[in-house]
């Protein structure tokens, strides 16, 4: 048989599917945020979606829609060129400013999605001759950017300390410079990073530390995020996150000292060789951020929601908006989610490579607009899940 690219990805489609591991693209109308439209072979079909990343549902607010508007009457739809060419329009300033202000730094540089940041900002502050030691269980934008970098890359135990100094004791000092990533929140499993302790480590071993606040940022410690959940504000030097969740908007920032995102603005190729993010982007974020630290309550129902769905099927007390079910296999996830979508409900099983093997779940993601009603109709069409998801574990 002739090698194409047609053969091999026929061959490697087939392999997904008798893995249970191929995705398929799914048309969504996401008409109010927390309800959503699929069309079935006899016209549509509404369900409630409990796992969408838009905790403060601001994708559809009035505020940031109007905002959005604005911004294209007055400066188009697109930003024309690179930041460094002519896309730098003054929005972007504005916004960069008020990341700074909410997460407590001197300055902030602002991306066109987050997987585009770490992909900049890892490869500009580390490279051969430096070490990279991420959390097993890191965003897979932080491992592509430490991949991409050229320094060498251990991966440490998940939140273990112990398994992180080890590896600091044993290869630190032989490299340049050391670099620790870590998501502040875990998107898959919900739990926080201990930041405190990473930071005391990164200081005993002359590294530095890097937190993904994807998840963070809006709905802890009054939407200014992880580093701010760990009772006194943790000095984190590299805090990055998106503005495409609890911000409702799309691209991804870097918040730091200003002699950092300096270098950040001239040599993170994803900047660099990037158009600017479109204005609308831009003025809609800013509106996010402008709701979020005048409305602390605001910020703080997700969890509230997430604790109450937790409470009623005596699962442990969450740290974020994020609930994880374990069941396993593959199989058991896909048919779990498939009995959630036949009660109306939508909650997307997350397999590997997202996820370790033998770990495939559902992940249960909670937004302040979700109805008490609406959770607890869930947790009934849950509940016979739990048992097999603890004996999974």
């Amino acid at each position: 048989m002739i090698n194409t690219p047609t053969t091999f990805a026929v061959a490697k489609l087939a392999e997904l599917e008798q893995r249970h591991q191929r995705r398929r693209l799914a048309p969504t109308d996401r008409h109010d945020t927390i309800r959503i439209m699929r069309p079935t072979a006899t016209g549509a079909r509404t369900l409630i979606s409990f796992c969408c990343n838009d905790y403060l549902n601001l994708t559809g607010d009035a505020r940031l829609k109007a905002a959005a508007k604005n911004a294209i009457d007055r400066y188009g739809v697109g930003a024309g060129a690179s930041r460094l060419i002519t896309g730098d329009h003054p929005l972007l300033g504005e916004l960069e400013a008020s990341l700074a202000a909410l997460k407590g730094t001197e300055d902030a540089v602002v991306f066109g999605s987050g997987y585009l940041a770490n992909l900049g900002i890892i490869p500009t502050l580390a490279g051969p001759g430096d070490l990279i030691l991420a959390d097993e269980l890191s965003h897979a934008c932080l491992m592509a950017g430490g991949q991409l970098s050229g320094a060498k890359l251990i991966r440490f135990a998940h939140n273990d300390m112990a398994d992180l100094e080890a590896h600091l004791s044993a290869h630190r000092a032989n490299h340049r410079h050391c670099l620790i990533l870590t998501d502040g929140v875990f998107s898959m499993d919900g739990d926080l990073a201990p930041l405190t302790e990473l930071t005391d480590l990164a200081d005993k071993h002359n590294a530095w530390l890097m937190s993904d606040d994807a998840h963070g940022i809006g709905v802890l410690a009054q939407g200014r995020g992880s580093t701010f959940a760990h009772g006194a504000a943790v000095n984190v030097p590299l805090q990055m996150g998106t503005l495409s969740k609890a911000i409702g908007s799309y691209g991804g920032y870097l918040c730091a000292d200003k002699a950092v995102c300096d270098l950040i603005k001239t040599r993170a190729r994803t900047l660099v060789y990037s158009t600017g993010l479109p204005p609308a982007s831009a003025a809609a974020a800013l509106a996010a951020l402008e709701i979020i630290k005048a409305e602390p309550e605001f910020c703080a129902a997700p969890i509230i929601k997430a604790k109450r769905f937790c409470k009623a099927l005596g699962l442990p007390e969450p740290q974020s908006p994020i609930v994880p079910l374990l069941l396993g296999d593959e199989a058991s996830a896909l048919a779990a989610s498939a009995k959630l979508e036949g009660a109306g409900f939508l909650v997307t099983p997350i397999r590997p490579p997202t996820v370790p093997a033998g770990t495939a779940r559902l992940r249960f993601t909670f937004t302040a607009g979700h109805a008490d009603a609406d959770i607890d109709q869930l947790v009934e069409h849950v509940r016979d899940l739990v048992q097999p998801a603890a004996a999974a574990e």
